[in-house]
């Protein structure tokens, strides 16, 4: 939201009042509070006049320090409340005539307590960002009564935001405006599913700000030189979030928030679905395993779409007996081919469903003022929304999910939860302007929990569209309603990287875009992209994603980067436990891992899988793909060719090929095993060394296992964690090999 006129002008009908100086500081020993009158003191008679802000500073861990101000203390408060953890913390606070400070770690807030106004944060001496006179303000609105708290932070020469969510413009947030408010807007426009107020910079640190309604951000759009956010409250608390580096600050911003948990190795399979309007019953499903076994194409879930329930009965969690008339069965000849089971759920209550006069009577729905269910037409005729801000409601819902895990599903895929209302009344007196966002999180921890208890911890897996800070914590999630075309793919992409910006662990599309049906050179390209993200499925609105309906070519395709991701599992999976223990993504950014590299940090059509491969998707029929090689020697894995960087590279590949490279210095472990991704990733591994200097060693976790790989010479060695196994074996005629062009030395470990 936008409140100047310019430089020096105020927008009709705005005034502003902004801290000038500092009255009193009051220290205690983990905290600053201040009282900043908005003009000067000169004599008494000035002491009569506000406004006068609050304004306080805390650390809730090492290297993270929060700053609330306020206006009027006698709002009433009101949930919801983003659920944040912490750490211990021994804070350092002091005070003198000139200035206040509070340390924490590596982070320091310095209050300047003479005029002009200045508010620092500062690492090593070094100020990362800061509020300056007119940025710290209360700013209302005459015509309408709105009455609005902003905050305005240095943005230095070269800084680049990233973040806020998952949205789907340029990568890089500088110049843009967003507001953080959950909308189904699918994947082509401003706005976003997954809205998040985090941002992170590449100049040492991130800030997060704790409103969980709409916060309005102007990221170098209002004032060029300054990332402004604002909210309609009288309260307002933001976080900022030292590194040094961008991975150190998603550190600490997922301890805080909470990191992703880890998801079943079989999730990182293949999934089928049925597709959204398409017709479909058990012979069509049986038809689609049938054709993916023939053609020899590993598939580890099936996915069944909104059409497993009855039409205008969404959601009733009862299987449409007229083509379904056996769930249970098929379900346990599904399980027999060893494939899992997801199905298609949502929150809201269709009224024809059974389940809508039962919610009413139980007064599980949301409701308005008046006390009549909140309904409209928009998605299903008269639906209502669960309200899951009641516990009973909760449990509940949570009781008609259990009915369907006894059948035999494994797990659900979370649809919606964006379009929630304002104009109603939460059971638990939620603000509902502060609920809106926060809707998701409750629905999908729902969902999570139901899953954790009756499928086990690391067993639980959802398949989600909506969420906000703190959703990382119930993965997974897709990106949403997307276009059958390279574009949409490109922009699939760019949300999934800033959704990684943004403490997320893990990421899916629809392969082959939802809307639409993709041309077979199409599909083809997005497959190999898509069996290189972290989750992988097969997806569209109308028409089926089985690959033979394209051409034969597709099958090949498929079955080859299908097979291609499951041997890479043991480099997967450690890449998984590092976004569950670290907060660090499976699919990260090029800024992400080389922050100190100014070539990567607008680089949005090319991404790390991990810390150590390279993929540059191809979005051309042609082949056509141009990326940036980071500096040193990489190594196409598919190959064994190497190139030299830093330098832009322009290929072409055909539909087996695209830009996958490994990192120079990096040992990859890849797996015995190609048609299924859960299994032993350690046994039978191999370990493949790619520019290894002489007298390198390299540690390579592998599920319980951990290796330590040598390079002598031309011979790798190996040390095994496991005391009863150890491997060694000299390089030979692998070496030679390389030498003629392979591109990497390779240990075969049993």
């Amino acid at each position: 939201m936008k409140f100047t006129d310019g430089y020096w002008l105020l927008r009709e009908g705005v005034t502003a009042a902004h801290p000038v100086e500092v009255l009193d500081v009051t220290a205690t020993a983990a905290a600053l509070e201040i009282h900043a009158p908005t003009q000067p003191i000169r004599h008494r008679g000035d002491l009569l006049r506000g406004p006068v802000l609050t304004i306080s500073a805390h650390t809730p861990m090492p290297g993270v320090i929060g700053v609330t101000f306020t206006h009027f203390e006698g709002e009433q408060p009101r949930g919801p409340h983003f659920e944040l953890g912490g750490a211990d913390c021994a804070s350092q606070v002091s005070y003198d005539d000139e200035h206040a400070t509070l340390v924490s770690g590596s982070l320091t807030l310095r209050l300047s307590r003479t005029a002009p106004w200045r508010l620092d944060f500062l690492s090593g001496g070094r100020v990362l960002t800061s509020s300056g006179p007119k940025g710290m303000g209360i700013m209302r609105d005459t015509a309408t009564g709105a009455h609005y708290l902003r905050e305005q932070l240095r943005l230095g020469v070269g800084t680049s935001v990233y973040g806020l969510g998952e949205r789907f413009g340029p990568l890089v947030r500088n110049g843009q405006v967003v507001d953080i408010w959950n909308a189904d807007g699918g994947t082509a426009t401003e706005q976003a599913y997954k809205n998040v107020p985090f941002y992170l910079t590449d100049a040492g640190y991130g800030v997060f700000v704790d409103h969980p309604g709409k916060v309005s951000f102007e990221v170098g759009s209002e004032a060029v030189s300054r990332v402004q956010f604002s909210v309609e409250s009288q309260q307002l608390t933001y976080y900022v979030i030292h590194g040094p580096t961008p991975k150190d600050i998603l550190r600490r911003y997922t301890a805080l928030t909470g990191r992703p948990a880890l998801p079943p190795a079989w999730s990182l399979g293949l999934w089928l679905s049925t597709s959204f309007t398409t017709s479909y019953d058990e012979k069509t499903v049986t038809s689609f395993i049938d054709g993916m076994r023939e053609r020899e194409l590993p598939l580890s879930v099936f996915h069944f779409d909104c059409f497993w329930m009855r039409e205008f009965n969404w959601c009733d969690f009862r299987w449409d007996p007229r083509v379904f008339p056996d769930p249970a069965g098929m379900l346990g000849r599904l399980h027999e081919r060893g494939l899992r089971v997801c199905v298609w759920i949502n929150p809201y209550i269709a009224q024809r469903s059974p389940l809508f006069a039962e919610g009413k009577e139980l007064g599980h729905l949301l409701r308005r003022p008046d006390g009549s269910v909140w309904q409209w037409d928009l998605w299903q005729p008269g639906m209502a929304l669960v309200d899951f801000t009641s516990p009973a409601a909760r449990d509940w819902y949570a009781d008609k999910l259990e009915a369907l895990l006894a059948e035999g599903v494994d797990c659900f895929k979370t649809d919606f939860g964006e379009r929630v209302p304002v104009d109603v009344v939460w059971s638990d007196g939620s603000d509902p302007e502060r609920m809106h966002n926060y809707y998701t999180y409750l629905y999908n921890r729902t969902v999570f929990e139901v899953l954790r208890k009756h499928r086990g911890e690391g067993e639980a897996v959802v398949f989600a569209r909506s969420a906000t800070a703190g959703s990382q914590k119930f993965p997974v999630h897709w990106g949403g309603d997307c276009e059958a075309t390279y574009e949409s793919m490109a922009e699939s992409l760019r949300g999934g990287l800033s959704l990684g910006l943004s403490g997320f662990g893990y990421w899916s599309h629809d392969i082959g875009g939802f809307e639409g049906t993709p041309t077979p050179a199409l599909f083809k390209r997005w497959l190999a992209f898509g069996m290189l993200s972290s989750h992988s499925r097969l997806h569209g609105s109308s028409s089926y994603r089985v690959p033979w309906l394209f051409d034969e070519e597709s099958v090949d395709v498929l079955r080859h980067f299908t097979r291609l991701k499951l041997s890479l599992m043991p480099y997967l999976y450690e890449a998984a436990r590092t976004a569950s223990a670290e907060g660090l993504p499976v699919m990260r950014a090029m800024v992400l891992e080389f922050p100190d590299d100014p070539g990567c940090a607008h680089l949005e059509r090319q991404y790390m899988l991990g810390g150590d491969l390279l993929v540059a998707p191809v979005f051309d029929d042609e082949g056509q793909v141009t990326y940036y090689c980071p500096g040193g020697t990489w190594t196409h894995f598919l190959t064994g060719r190497t190139v030299t960087g830093p330098r832009w590279i322009r290929e072409r590949h055909d539909f087996l090929g695209l830009p996958l490279l490994v990192r120079p210095g990096a040992v990859i472990p890849v797996g015995a095993v190609a048609d299924r991704p859960d299994y032993d990733h350690a046994d039978g591994v191999t370990l493949r060394a790619y520019g290894l200097e002489r007298g390198a060693r390299v540690t390579v976790p592998v599920g319980d296992v951990t290796f330590t790989v040598v390079r002598e010479g031309n011979t790798l060695r190996a040390s095994c964690s496991d005391p009863v196994a150890a491997w060694g074996l000299a390089a030979g005629e692998r070496s030679a090999r390389a030498a003629a062009g392979t591109g990497f030395l390779s240990l075969e470990l049993g």
